[in-house]
C-alpha cells in the first residue's frame, strides 16, 4: 500500500477553488477575535446535511456535546470527532452536517464534544476535555473507538492518539484533516505556501497560538504532536491541501510515524485550501476525501456496515 500519496487537481475543481479563493483573501491574515466565533459556525452550518443523520445533546465524560447518528451503527463503536476553530471557535453544533457525511460513511455513530475554548480556557483545558471525553465514552461500555479531527482537532485528536497509545486496544485509529501537529510554527511551508495558501499567514496564526498557549511552551507534547510520542499509535490516515501553510505539519508527522513503524498514510490534494473537505457538492476532492476517511474508519471498526 501506498503511504504518500498525492491527488491531481480536477480542472472542475480548480475553477470553483480560484472563485473561492479570490473572495477569501480579502480577509487573509485578518486579526482574529471571538467576536468572529458566530461567523466560523455559521460557515460550518452551510455544509449541506444528509437524511439520513439525527443528532442528539448529551454529556459524555462530564463535557457536553453532540452524539450523531446515522442510518445504522453498532453500540460498542464510535468515533470521537473534534472540530477545528484553531482552538478559539468551532463548536460541535457547527460542525454537526460534516460529522454526519463522515460517520454515515463509516457505519458508525459519532460523539462531537464542546471542548472548552481558548483564550478564555487556555491550554491544557482542550486536552483536558478531550481525554475526559475519551475515558467517558470507554466507561459507557464503548470498546472500540476511533477519533478524528481537522486543523486543531486534527491536533487534540493526535494528541489523545499519544496519550492513550499504551490502550490501544480501544482507539482502533486516527483520521485527521490538515492538523495542526507543531505550534512552534517551524515547518518550511509557512514560507512556501504563504502566496498559495488563501486563508492564513504565520502571523496571524501565530496569534491564534498565543491565545490557546499563552507562556506554554509550545514544544510540550501535549501542545505539538510532532514532539510527543509516535510509536504504540494505531494506524493513522491523514489528508491534507498542498496550498496550505499547514502542509508541512501533515508532511513532517507522517514521516516520523512511518519512521517510527507506524501504519500512516498521507493524502495530499493538489490545489486545495485549508478546509476544502467541508465544501460538499462544489468540490469533487471533498467526497474523494471523505470518501478515502469513510473507507478508513469503517476498516478500522472491521470493515462491518
Amino acid at each position: 500500500m501506498e503511504r504518500f500519496v498525492v491527488h491531481p487537481l480536477d480542472p472542475e475543481d480548480a475553477a470553483m477553488i480560484a472563485r473561492i479563493s479570490a473572495g477569501a483573501r480579502t480577509q487573509k491574515g485578518a486579526r482574529w477575535s471571538i467576536e468572529a466565533r458566530p461567523q466560523f459556525d455559521g460557515l460550518m452550518e452551510g455544509v449541506p446535511p444528509r437524511n439520513d443523520v439525527t443528532f442528539e445533546s448529551a454529556t459524555v465524560g462530564g463535557v457536553p456535546g453532540l452524539w450523531v447518528h446515522p442510518a445504522s451503527s453498532r453500540s460498542d463503536e464510535a468515533i470521537l470527532y473534534l472540530h477545528g476553530g484553531w482552538f478559539c471557535a468551532g463548536s460541535a453544533k457547527a460542525y454537526r452536517h460534516l460529522v454526519g457525511h463522515i460517520a454515515a460513511r463509516a457505519g458508525t455513530r459519532a460523539f462531537v464534544p464542546d471542548y472548552r475554548l481558548a483564550p478564555e480556557h487556555p491550554f491544557p483545558a482542550a486536552v483536558d476535555d478531550v481525554l475526559a471525553t475519551y475515558r467517558g465514552m470507554s466507561e459507557n461500555g464503548i470498546r472500540r473507538i476511533a477519533v478524528a479531527g481537522d486543523s486543531a482537532g486534527g491536533n487534540l485528536a493526535l494528541v489523545l492518539a499519544s496519550s492513550v497509545a499504551a490502550g490501544k486496544a480501544i482507539l482502533v485509529g486516527a483520521a485527521v484533516l490538515s492538523p495542526v501537529t507543531d505550534l512552534t510554527l517551524s515547518g518550511l511551508t509557512y514560507e512556501t505556501r504563504a502566496e498559495a495558501d488563501p486563508y492564513f499567514t504565520k502571523r496571524q496564526v501565530a496569534e491564534l497560538v498565543h491565545a490557546y498557549l499563552g507562556s506554554v511552551d509550545p514544544s510540550d507534547p501535549r501542545a505539538s504532536p510532532l514532539q510527543g510520542l509516535l510509536s504504540g499509535l494505531p494506524p493513522i490516515s491523514i489528508h491534507v491541501g498542498d496550498d496550505e501553510v499547514l502542509l508541512d505539519d501533515s508532511r513532517r508527522y507522517a514521516e516520523r510515524a512511518m519512521a517510527a513503524g507506524i501504519d500512516a498514510r498521507l493524502d495530499v490534494w493538489a490545489g486545495m485550501p485549508h478546509g476544502f473537505a467541508a465544501i460538499i457538492g462544489p468540490l469533487k476532492a471533498s467526497a474523494q476525501a471523505l470518501d478515502a476517511v469513510g473507507t478508513f474508519l469503517t476498516d478500522r471498526f472491521g470493515g462491518r456496515n
